[in-house]
C-alpha cells in the first residue's frame, strides 16, 4: 500500500482579537476547525483555500501570505477513522465580505469569531492541534510571502521555468 498524508489548506482570518472558525460536525461530534479543506485535482494551493473558505463560512477570502506548513501524523486511530498524515498550508488574509443566504459546506454548522482565549478554553472541541498551532504561528508575526509557492500545472510550465532560469542564471 502506497502511504500518501492528506494535503489540505487553512485560512487564518483576523479581525478585532477574534478569528474566523467553523464549527463543523464530523461523526457526530461538533468540532471548531479554521475554514480548512482538501486541496482538489487541478488546483493551486491559494485557489484551494479562497474555494474551502467560501464554501465554508460564505465569506470571501483573499491570501496575503504563508503563516506556515504543518507535518501532522495523528497517533492514533480518530473519530473520523483509521490514523492519517496531514500536510497543511495555513493563509493569512482578509475577508472582503461575506454571501449572505449560501449554503455551507455538508457538516459545517456556522461559522464564528472567536478569540484566541476563546479556542484555548474550548480546547477539547478544536479538530485538531493544528487549528491552535496555526493561530498562534499568526500572532508571533509568521508571515511567508504568497511567492515561496509554486503551481507547475502542465509540462509547458515546466519548459517555460527551464527556459527562464537558463536566461537569468
Amino acid at each position: 500500500m502506497i502511504w500518501k498524508p492528506d494535503v489540505t489548506v487553512a485560512a487564518v482570518v483576523e479581525r478585532e482579537g477574534r478569528f474566523l472558525v467553523v464549527e463543523e460536525r464530523v461523526r457526530s461530534r461538533l468540532v471548531i476547525n479554521q475554514p480548512a479543506g482538501h486541496l482538489e485535482k487541478s488546483e493551486s494551493l491559494v485557489e484551494a483555500v479562497v474555494r474551502e473558505a467560501l464554501e465554508e463560512t460564505a465569506w470571501h477570502f483573499v491570501p496575503q501570505a504563508v503563516v506556515g506548513i504543518y507535518l501532522w501524523n495523528q497517533a492514533v486511530r480518530s473519530a473520523e477513522g483509521p490514523a492519517r498524515t496531514f500536510l497543511r498550508v495555513a493563509f493569512h488574509g482578509t475577508v472582503t465580505h461575506q454571501e449572505g443566504g449560501r449554503t455551507l459546506d455538508t457538516g459545517i454548522e456556522r461559522a464564528l469569531w472567536l478569540s484566541r482565549e476563546q479556542l484555548v478554553a474550548q480546547s477539547s472541541r478544536l479538530r485538531s492541534p493544528l487549528v491552535l498551532r496555526c493561530v498562534d504561528d499568526y500572532l508571533a508575526g509568521r508571515r511567508f510571502p504568497l511567492e515561496v509557492l509554486s503551481h507547475l500545472s502542465s509540462a509547458s510550465d515546466f519548459t517555460a521555468d527551464l527556459s527562464q532560469s537558463s536566461q537569468t542564471g
